[in-house]
C-alpha cells in the first residue's frame, strides 16, 4: 500500500488557515474586503479582546441568496473568478475563495445575510469547520458576519497570540489601511465596547489623514499627481519635517488595496533624498491606478505582495513624479511656538513661482583661499549683479538612477524619463534658476497642487523665498546662525547648511559637465589605511577618479594618492582620503553610480563649508545670501537638515501679545 494519501478537507482548511488567518487583524481584513466588493457604503467593525473572543462585521451590501450562503464558506468557491482568464484581471479586493473556509475552520461563526428582494434572511452556524442548517432570520439588506473564539480548536495557535491590547493594535493599523483605501465608505471601529472612530464618507483622504495622524501631519501634505500612458499616480506626501523613524508612515495603495513592495519602496526613498536626515523615513499616502492585466496579485494568499510585469517603468513614475513634485515646492521649515496652534491657512503648502532661465556661468565656489574662510571672495569681493548666472545643463545620463542590483531579474526593461523629468541631484538646470531681479513674475498659470485644499486656502509664494534682497539687513550670531529680515516676518540660517547645499550644487554641476579638474601630486602620498577602508576605496576607484581623486593599491593596506581635485587644493589629500575611507566603509553603498556619487559629494561639501563657530564679515554674509537663491533645494542641505527657519510677523505678534 503507498504512502500517500489525500488530505481530508479539515486539514486542507486548516493548513490554509496558517496562511491567510494570522491572527484577529486578518480576519478583519478579509472580512472588511468583503464588504466592500458587496458594494457596501457603510460598515460597522466590532471586536472583544483585541478580536480574539469577538470580530463581528456588519456591512449593507448586495448580500447573499440561501443557496449561495453555504457555498461560500467551501474551499476556493467565489463569485468573483469564471475561469483561468480572470485571474490575471483582478478587479475586487478578495478573489482566492479561500479566506471564509479557512475563518470557519479555526472558530465559530454565525453568518446573517438578506439580499434586497428577500422577505427575510437566511442564517449559518459554522464550528470548526462543521455547517449547521440554513434558518431564517430578521436582518436588514446586507451581510453581518460574526466570528468567536479564534482558534479555540488549535490551542498551540492561540497562544502563539499577544496580548489583548497588542492584538487590538493590530486591528486598529488594518482597519486605518481600508478606511485610507476607501474614504468614499462609512465605517465605524468598536474595541471592548467602545466607539474609536466614526468616519462619514468623504471625497478625499486628507481627513481621514487628519483623523489617524493628526492635523499637523495633515496640514504638511503635498499633492501628488502624475500619468505615464496607462499609470496613473496620486494622493499625497508629507514634508520633510514630517519623517518618522521607520517606515510604517508609508502606505501605498494598489486597486484600492493596501501593498507592500520593496522597489516601490526604495524609489520613495531615492525621492526623498538630500531632504531626510540619515535614519528617516519619509511619510507618503500614494495610490498607484494601474490595469488589472498589468499586476499579479496572486502572489501571497494575504494579497499584499503583488508584481508588476514592467516594475522599472513604475519604479521610474514613482521617482519622477515625486522628485518634480518636490522641485515646484516650498520645502522651507517653519518656526512655530509650541503651544501656538497654526490655523489651516497659515499652514497650508505654498507652490513656489515658476523659475526663469538666465544667462552667465557661475564662478567655482571652491576658488577658495587655504588660509581664509572668505565667502566673499569666492565672488571676487563683491556681490553678483542683479542678473543672475546661468548654470550649465545637466547632461542626460546624470541624475538618472539605475536600478538595485535585486530589481535585475525582475522581468521587463527599465525606463527612465528624461533629464528635463528627473534630476535624482535635485535640480541646478537653468529652468530651476529664479527670475532676475526686477524680472516679472512668469504670465503662466500655475496649477494647484492639491485638489482638496486645506479650509482656508493656500497662500502665494514666499517672497522671502526667491528675493534677492534678503541679506540687506541680515547679522550673525553665536558665528553659526544668520538671522535676516523677510517681507512675511523674519528667517534664521544655518551657515553651515546653506554654503554646504551651494558647494554640493556647484561641485555636481561640474562632475555633471566633466569638467572636474584634477592636480597631480609632485610625490603620490602613501596613505596607510585599515583593511576594510583600503578595500572600501579601492573598490570605488573608478567613481573616485571621476571626482578628481586618483588612487591605486600600493601594497598591503596602503592606498597611494595620486592626483586631488583641484577644487579641494587647500584640503590636505590624507585628510580627505582618510574621511572617504572611514564614509565608504561605515555608510551602506547605495545600489547606483549616482546615488554613490552623491554620497561622496555630500560629505566633500560637509567638509569643505564653513562651519559654525567661523565668524563672518558682513561682505560675506551678503556674498553668502546672494548665492542663497540660485540653487536648487536650497531649504535642506544635502543631508537633510534645514538650512532655515521662518518665523511669520503674525507668529512674533502673538508671542507678543500684540494680537
Amino acid at each position: 500500500m503507498g504512502v500517500i494519501r489525500q488530505l481530508p478537507p479539515s486539514v486542507v482548511n486548516q493548513i490554509a488557515a496558517g496562511e491567510v488567518v494570522e491572527r484577529p487583524s486578518s480576519v478583519v481584513k478579509e472580512l472588511l474586503e468583503n464588504a466592500i466588493d458587496a458594494g457596501a457604503t457603510r460598515v460597522d467593525v466590532s471586536v472583544e479582546r483585541g478580536g480574539k473572543d469577538l470580530v463581528r462585521i456588519a456591512d449593507n451590501g448586495v448580500g447573499m441568496s440561501p443557496d449561495d450562503l453555504l457555498l461560500a464558506f467551501q474551499p476556493h468557491a467565489t463569485s468573483k473568478l469564471a475561469d483561468v482568464e480572470d485571474l490575471y484581471r483582478v478587479k475586487t479586493l478578495g478573489f482566492r475563495g479561500e479566506a471564509l473556509a479557512a475563518i470557519a475552520e479555526v472558530s465559530r461563526v454565525r453568518c446573517q445575510t438578506r439580499q434586497a428582494d428577500a422577505d427575510q434572511g437566511s442564517e449559518i452556524q459554522i464550528e470548526a469547520g462543521i455547517a449547521g442548517p440554513i434558518k431564517g432570520c430578521g436582518i436588514p439588506v446586507g451581510t453581518v458576519m460574526e466570528v468567536r473564539n479564534l482558534f479555540f480548536n488549535v490551542p498551540v495557535r492561540r497562544t502563539f497570540l499577544k496580548s489583548d491590547q497588542t492584538e487590538a493594535g493590530h486591528v486598529s493599523e488594518t482597519f486605518l489601511r481600508i478606511a485610507l483605501a476607501h474614504p468614499e465608505v462609512h465605517l465605524t471601529f468598536r474595541s471592548s465596547g467602545k466607539i474609536l472612530h466614526d468616519l462619514p464618507p468623504v471625497t478625499g483622504m486628507r481627513d481621514r489623514i487628519a483623523t489617524f495622524f493628526g492635523r499637523e501631519l495633515a496640514e504638511s501634505l503635498l499633492w501628488v499627481e502624475g500619468r505615464l500612458e496607462n499609470i496613473h499616480l496620486w494622493g499625497y506626501v508629507a514634508h520633510p519635517s514630517q519623517s518618522r523613524s521607520s517606515n510604517k508612515g508609508q502606505y501605498l495603495f494598489l486597486g484600492g488595496r493596501y501593498v507592500r513592495d520593496r522597489s516601490l519602496g526604495h524609489a520613495l526613498g531615492e525621492a526623498y533624498r538630500g531632504l531626510l536626515m540619515v535614519g528617516r523615513n519619509p511619510v507618503a499616502f500614494l495610490h498607484l491606478e494601474i490595469p488589472s492585466e498589468e499586476v499579479d496579485v496572486n502572489v501571497h494568499p494575504t494579497k499584499i505582495e503583488v508584481r508588476f510585469r514592467d516594475p522599472q517603468r513604475v519604479y521610474s513614475h514613482l521617482l519622477s513624479t515625486l522628485r518634480q513634485t518636490f522641485l515646484s515646492s516650498d520645502l522651507h521649515s517653519r518656526l512655530q511656538a509650541a503651544q501656538d496652534i497654526p490655523s489651516p491657512a497659515a499652514t497650508a503648502t505654498t507652490q513656489s513661482t515658476d523659475p526663469a532661465p538666465s544667462t552667465g556661468t557661475p564662478p567655482s565656489l571652491f576658488d577658495r583661499p587655504p588660509d581664509r574662510h572668505s565667502v566673499a571672495s569666492w565672488f571676487d569681493g563683491s556681490r553678483p549683479s542683479a542678473t543672475p548666472p546661468t548654470s550649465p545643463s545637466i547632461p542626460d545620463t546624470v541624475g538618472r538612477i539605475e536600478p538595485p542590483e535585486w530589481s535585475r531579474s525582475l522581468p521587463g526593461r527599465f525606463e527612465f524619463g528624461s533629464g528635463d523629468e528627473f534630476d535624482e541631484f535635485g535640480g541646478g538646470r537653468s529652468s530651476d534658476l529664479p527670475a532676475p531681479s526686477g524680472a516679472s513674475p512668469s504670465d503662466e498659470a500655475r496649477p494647484p497642487l492639491d485638489p482638496e485644499p486645506v479650509a482656508g486656502g493656500g497662500r502665494p509664494a514666499d517672497p522671502a523665498l526667491t528675493s534677492p534682497d534678503l541679506s540687506l539687513k541680515a547679522i550673525q550670531v553665536h558665528d553659526s546662525y544668520l538671522i535676516a529680515e523677510t517681507p512675511e516676518g523674519m528667517m534664521v540660517i544655518d551657515q553651515h547648511a546653506l554654503h554646504e547645499r551651494i558647494i554640493y550644487e556647484e561641485l555636481r554641476l561640474r562632475v555633471a559637465e566633466g569638467k572636474v579638474e584634477s592636480q597631480g601630486l609632485l610625490v603620490p602620498e602613501p596613505v596607510h589605511l585599515t583593511a576594510d577602508e583600503a578595500a572600501a576605496v579601492l573598490e570605488q576607484r573608478d567613481v573616485l577618479a571621476g571626482l578628481g581623486l586618483e588612487v591605486e593599491a600600493f601594497g598591503g593596506d596602503t592606498v597611494v594618492i595620486r592626483s586631488t581635485p583641484a577644487m579641494l587644493g587647500h584640503l590636505a589629500p590624507e585628510r580627505l582620503l582618510r574621511d572617504l575611507a572611514e564614509h565608504l566603509q561605515s555608510n551602506p553603498i547605495p545600489p547606483t553610480t549616482d546615488g554613490l556619487v552623491a554620497e561622496i559629494l555630500h560629505m566633500v561639501a560637509c567638509k569643505a563649508a564653513v562651519k559654525a563657530g567661523d565668524r563672518l564679515e558682513p561682505a560675506e554674509i551678503a556674498a553668502l545670501l546672494a548665492r542663497r537663491h540660485l540653487v536648487s533645494d536650497s531649504h535642506h542641505c544635502p543631508h537633510g537638515r534645514p538650512t532655515a527657519l521662518i518665523f511669520t510677523k503674525s507668529e512674533l505678534e502673538k508671542q507678543f501679545g500684540r494680537i
